[in-house]
């Protein structure tokens, strides 16, 4: 499959191999595939005969036809239906549950096309920030790959997750800061060593491997996209990557691809509620970020004006919640067997706020992304 990269904002093409940002405006690239060689029919009964997995769309993802994926068996989650009380009993609730991923997040798919076309591509070396998910996920697949990992990470990281990323031989420093220094500390590290960065959307190819979770979940309504999701907002690289693939499906001529999104974002770090409030195409960054889900703790994001696109033209929005209202709805959904993280109690905390808000109506669909598990922490 054909593939050229070209900028998110200023519509630049770019070359692939061991591509990072924008050459000129700096802004993220996007994959875009040459669909017109794809016939839907086809695509449809070739994925139906793989195994499970997120590989199993590889028409759609950055790898040539002879290349195999650096892989742990990523992709292939449930998609859970839920039997909830109160406000949300007479909608149809969905968890596409990502804590049963290889290293239990939902970074597995990011990381894993990541590491896979820059290894492809010549890379010996990688670094990422990482509040943990992220960094976790990097080490497994660089172990995999037979290449190196070094992470930056905030001091204040629970220890257990610093020991879930030494566990596969990643080199961690610790950092006094928050994500964004961690970043910081990534991007000098590449310049002053080479290793390949693969922070959120400074490099083209998570976004690719995210977009996979909305791919298996109009698969598995039978290629029906959902009314609405709600998904838990940090650097909101899956949630760009579920426009992405909504938008190559009505490309390749499925119909009905009228999703509306909708980001979820902690009260004490919500740069992307207060700037779809504002109507601003950017968000400003959030000073003092405060949250205990580590993986909404993002006080300023490269894609903001991709994430703030994506929800204007789905017809969606962008709501904050509590840290209390999350671990309150992680609370709800471990009680009907599902192992959410705090940043998956997020979106059910969301969910309500926006059916009391009249934003959600009887009888959608809804899926909720519980992007870890709670062991992750």
């Amino acid at each position: 499959m054909s593939w050229h990269l070209e900028c998110g904002a200023c519509g630049k093409k770019a070359v692939k191999p061991l591509a990072t940002v924008c050459p000129d405006c700096e802004k993220p690239l996007l994959a875009r595939y040459n669909l017109k060689e794809l016939n839907l029919e086809h695509l449809q009964e070739t994925w139906a005969k793989r195994p499970p997995g997120m590989w199993r769309y590889r028409e759609l993802m950055p790898l040539e036809n002879d290349e195999a994926p650096v892989t742990l068996g990523e992709g292939g989650t449930p998609l859970l239906e839920v039997d909830l009380e109160g406000d949300l009993s007479n909608l149809r609730i969905m968890v596409k549950d990502e804590g049963q991923n290889p290293t239990g997040s939902f970074k597995d798919r990011g990381l894993c096309a990541a590491v896979t076309r820059a290894v492809r591509d010549g890379a010996l070396d990688f670094v990422v920030p990482t509040a943990g998910n992220a960094g976790a996920s990097l080490a497994a697949y660089a172990a995999r790959a037979g290449v190196s990992a070094q992470l930056f990470m905030p001091t204040d990281t629970p220890e257990g997750v610093a020991r879930r990323c030494q566990h596969y031989g990643a080199t961690i420093d610790r950092v006094d800061g928050l994500i964004d220094e961690c970043g910081r500390l990534s991007a000098e590290y590449s310049a002053t060593t080479g290793a390949f960065n693969v922070s959120t959307l400074k490099e083209p190819y998570r976004i690719e491997g995210k977009k996979t979770m909305m791919l298996e979940i109009i698969e598995a309504l039978k290629w029906r996209a959902p009314d609405a999701i709600v998904y838990p907002t940090g650097g909101g690289t899956g949630l760009i990557g579920s426009a992405k693939t909504l938008e190559e499906l009505s490309t390749l001529g499925l119909r009905g691809m009228n999703t509306r999104l909708y980001a979820v974002q902690g009260n004490g770090c919500a740069p992307i509620v207060r700037a779809f409030a504002s109507g601003t195409e950017h968000a400003e960054k959030w000073t003092d970020a405060e949250t205990e889900a580590f993986g909404l703790r993002v006080p300023g994001a490269l894609g903001d004006f991709l994430m703030l696109r994506a929800l204007r033209e789905s017809g969606g929005g962008a709501i904050s919640v509590t840290d209390e209202e999350m671990k309150a709805g992680a609370r709800t959904l471990g009680e009907v067997g599902v192992g959410a993280s705090i940043e998956g109690g997020a979106t059910l905390a969301g969910a309500l706020e926006l059916r009391r808000r009249g934003e959600l109506s009887e009888g959608e669909t809804v899926i909720l992304f519980n992007t870890a598990h709670l062991l992750t922490y």
